[in-house]
């Protein structure tokens, strides 16, 4: 007897698939545009049924569980799809804005500054503006070329001191060529 009720609920579960596959499959298609996406969610909500196929057994709407869970799924999907595609916005959005802004760096680049007795002046005058401390720090390591443990070793102070010192010539100096990026890039590469 057990087995003729197991077919029975086999062949309700085919009915059901046969009766309400397409129409599902149009339901779903309505909300997310793609007939594979609605096909794929139509599969994977009547797989969960054959897995649960004891609903079938009980008196439930089975029309309304097919619509419900369906729409869950498309819901779940466009929530997804709208996430995806508003990070690749403000990820193209933020590509833009950095192109737009080497652009016009470029385009208001004066070549001008880049004649030798311009960029010495700039660069010392920026370079003076430092405190006594961390310009010396600061020529030590990137006019001279010493390496930050040296400079320590030769001030007799801790290299964290020398990395402070540096961090702090960068923000000043960064403040001070604000208008000469490529000075600025020029010294922080030296």
């Amino acid at each position: 007897m057990n087995k003729v009720i197991k077919e029975e609920k086999h062949i309700d579960f085919e009915q059901t698939y046969i009766m309400y596959f397409s129409k599902m499959k149009y339901f779903a298609r309505e909300y997310v545009l793609s007939d594979e996406d609605a096909e794929n969610i139509v599969q994977d909500v009547f797989l969960e049924l054959w897995e649960k196929k004891e609903i079938l057994a009980l008196p439930v709407n089975i029309i309304a569980y097919l619509f419900t869970a369906i729409k869950n799924r498309c819901i779940d999907l466009l929530r997804h799809r709208i996430v995806a595609k508003d990070t690749e916005d403000k990820m193209q959005a933020e590509y833009r804005l950095t192109l737009q802004m080497k652009y016009y760096s470029l385009e208001a680049f004066d070549n001008e500054l880049f004649e030798e007795e311009n960029i010495e002046q700039v660069l010392s005058k920026a370079i003076d503006s430092l405190p006594e401390k961390c310009r010396e720090i600061f020529i030590k390591n990137k006019i001279e070329g010493k390496k930050q443990k040296d400079i320590a070793a030769e001030l007799n102070i801790s290299v964290n001191t020398v990395e402070s010192q540096m961090g702090i010539a960068y923000k000043k100096l960064k403040s001070e060529l604000k208008d000469y990026f490529p000075l600025f890039i020029f010294l922080f590469y030296l």
